[in-house]
């Protein structure tokens, strides 16, 4: 047993700490998540689910519940001044391929997601602790104590071997760390944002009017009967959000008196802040989500770059509490911050696009939808074959159906599913290798061969793993390809398989 109980200390009760939750309990990794607030956050402070997410929830067991309630392809009504419209469909032609289930972005609220998260946490057998702060930390070259306060005013010291910080963009724990979160406030962009209900429209569009003062749009949140208000506001607007003011603005922009607003659940002052810290971590202390970076809403990039932060470090934190080398958590740093600082820039020209165009947004591309992230010039990724081709070692490994043994049809990301390491290979010639892995790591690898009694009938895995004659992929736990090689020898799959194993 690991001498530290818990193992991780989890700060913050949002997306990123209940994903991080879920995948340490799959992984029987012992943990306390707290978060200050006296319950869960109930207000949609995001409401686009993005592809790469939504492979990953399928993964932690949550998506089909998602899925029941969400909405893809909810086209956008522009209003004109002479009362007519036009709708837009940001992710037209955009659907479903073999290589990716998830095409589009799906609408849905965040409590909702949040929800579907920490319910399969309970049932790992967690739980989150409501009203306990992070007030003190100290660390040293064994642990980390950690200082906690709960709402009634009791502290506590707990021992952990690490802590995570997925408090959000006013991080405690990123300030206790003492790393420094740069960026800028711009208080000419500001917004008037809550979940509402509204009558006088259809939940079939997502309503936008824009006028000379800004916009305001009200997008219907699937799974309930709300909507939620956006309004842009100027440096001048000196007003506490409130049910009144966005009454006031719905009707000045749309010229309407047929909405009517009533029972706000939530409502904010939204400011453009644009930053992200220049280290995920110190020590044993980490970094994820807002703790690390905050965007603008627009393109729905910050809860799906959060709940990615946290998928990568998952697996990694469980891999060296069980015994792998203390190297392997240097690569969360270096695979992530530069997503951060990329996604962060994307976010922001969609941001502007919003504030200043005629239009909310462009149409979304791969870029905004998270599939396109990759970790090729990373330390984990291990590309060894001559003519690689257009998938390659960090890369997203593909999805692909149809695949057929006696025991009945599958698809791949089925068999990926799970906290394993998966060894797939194309063609013959790998039975002495695969048997040698199995002896050697047993559970710990799942061992996928097509060709070799699973038949892959309709070609879909060949063509998204772009293999011509044979090959074999070393895939993550996160599903990205961590190496791949055409090379029968054993060597280089077990001194990759060492940096990721105990």
């Amino acid at each position: 047993m690991h001498p530290f109980t818990p193992e991780v200390l989890i700060v913050g009760a949002g997306p990123t700490g209940l994903t991080l939750a879920c995948d340490l309990a799959r992984r029987h990794i012992s943990f306390r998540l707290i978060d200050a607030a006296p319950e869960p956050f109930r207000g949609s402070r995001g409401k686009g689910t993005q592809p790469r997410s939504l492979e990953v929830l399928e993964d932690l067991g949550v998506a089909e519940e998602l899925l029941r309630d969400g909405r893809f392809h909810l086209p956008i009504r522009f209003y004109r001044a002479d009362g007519g419209h036009e709708d837009t469909d940001l992710h037209a032609g955009r659907h479903p391929r073999p290589d990716v289930p998830y095409a589009s972005s799906m609408l849905i609220p965040q409590w909702r997601v949040e929800k579907a998260i920490r319910e399969r946490m309970l049932a790992l057998g967690g739980q989150v602790e409501y009203g306990v702060s992070l007030t003190a930390v100290e660390q040293d070259l064994d642990g980390v104590t950690a200082t906690l306060t709960h709402a009634d005013g009791r502290t506590e010291q707990v021992r952990s071997a690490y802590v995570v910080g997925c408090d959000g963009g006013r991080s405690t724990t990123r300030k206790l760390a003492g790393i420094a979160f740069d960026g800028e406030t711009i208080e000419t962009h500001r917004m008037l944002v809550g979940d509402v209900s509204a009558t006088g429209l259809d939940r079939d569009h997502w309503h936008t009017w824009r006028g000379n003062d800004g916009f305001v749009a009200l997008c219907p949140l699937p799974g309930t009967q709300q909507f939620q208000c956006q309004a842009s506001i100027g440096p001048a607007f000196d007003e506490e959000p409130s049910l009144q003011a966005f009454q006031r603005i719905v009707q000045e922009r749309s010229g309407r008196t047929d909405i009517v607003l009533s029972d706000p659940t939530w409502m904010s002052l939204w400011r453009a802040n644009v930053r992200m810290v220049d280290h995920y971590r110190v020590g044993r202390l980490f970094l994820a989500g807002d703790a690390a970076h905050v965007h603008s809403p627009a393109g729905g990039q910050g809860m799906n770059t959060g709940i990615q932060d946290a998928y990568n470090l998952g697996w990694k934190l469980a891999a060296v509490l069980r015994g792998a080398d203390q190297a392997l958590l240097d690569s969360y740093e270096e695979e992530r911050l530069p997503v951060a600082q990329w996604l962060l820039g994307l976010s922001s020209k969609l941001h502007l696009q919003t504030f200043n165009d005629q239009r909310i947004a462009g149409r979304r591309d791969e870029e905004t939808l998270q599939l396109g992230i990759h970790y090729r010039h990373g330390a984990l990724s291990r590309e060894l074959r001559m003519e690689p081709g257009s998938l390659r070692a960090g890369d997203r490994a593909p999805d692909a159906p149809g695949l057929r043994d006696a025991q009945g049809e599958h698809r791949l990301f089925d068999l990926f599913r799970g906290p394993h390491i998966t060894v797939l290979a194309f063609g013959e010639g790998w039975d002495a290798m695969l048997e040698a892995l199995r002896v050697r790591h047993g559970d710990a690898l799942n061992i996928v061969a097509i060709g070799d009694g699973l038949a892959d009938t309709a070609g879909y895995a060949t063509a998204a793993y772009g293999v011509d004659g044979s090959a074999l992929f070393v895939v993550r736990p996160d599903g990205y390809i961590g190496l791949a090689t055409q090379d029968r020898s054993a060597l280089p799959v077990e001194q990759y398989l060492s940096l990721l194993l105990a």
